[in-house]
């Protein structure tokens, strides 16, 4: 064997092991990013589902007509604000995630401001269809929680993934970034609130 052949095949089987580490790292990266948006896309649908919700429940409100008008407004304000908030699952930012989140945490207290107001009226309070939406709103709420956490979940190996090294090399090359977290929302360390003072 020649000499100058030597090392020709170190560095052909050194160039190989290289492309394969590349392959199988984009390939694992893609599919940990597949997952992360079908995760991400959960956690909208779960929330598109309580802005369903909400405008039935917001007509069916509007049905008592001595019902105070700025918390109906506040809940559809809060709603507007929270739908045009959008995030692309490819391309998410801490910043956008907290903007997201804020958004959907000022929906979730106007919500509640709105149903802490309805127990001052008995007759919205007994109506079927009230009750109704109510239930399917707590059951929503249960699916928003659990679709974030499984979004979290996600994430956590897609992180693994490109932020280890030496695949943090690689990631950089092939612009695969690290994702952030849900967090909570804004206030939620606080303990809640109850006041049921209906005479004031």
């Amino acid at each position: 064997m020649k000499k100058w052949l030597i090392p020709v095949i170190v560095l052909a089987v050194f160039a190989f092991f290289i492309y394969q580490w590349a392959v199988g790292f984009n390939n694992t990266a893609v599919q940990l990013n597949e997952n992360v948006s079908e995760a991400w896309g959960n956690v909208q649908t779960a929330y598109q589902r309580r802005n369903d919700l909400i405008g039935n429940l917001v007509r069916t409100v509007q049905g008592a007509a001595d019902f105070e008008r700025n918390t109906l407004k506040d809940v559809i304000d809060a709603r507007a604000r929270a739908t045009q908030t959008t995030i692309n699952p490819e391309n998410i930012t801490p910043e956008q995630l907290q903007a997201f989140n804020e958004a959907q945490g000022q929906l979730s207290g106007a919500l509640s401001r709105l149903l802490v107001t309805v127990e001052r009226y008995p007759d919205l309070k007994a109506n079927q269809n009230f009750l109704k939406l109510q239930d399917e709103l707590t059951s929503t709420e249960n699916t928003i929680q659990t679709a974030r956490v499984r979004y979290n979940e996600a994430i956590k190996p897609y992180n693994n993934h490109v932020k280890t090294f030496p695949n943090s090399i690689l990631a950089g090359i092939f612009n695969f970034e690290g994702k952030p977290y849900f967090d909570a929302e804004a206030g939620a360390e606080k303990p809640v609130e109850v006041d049921f003072d209906f005479d004031s």
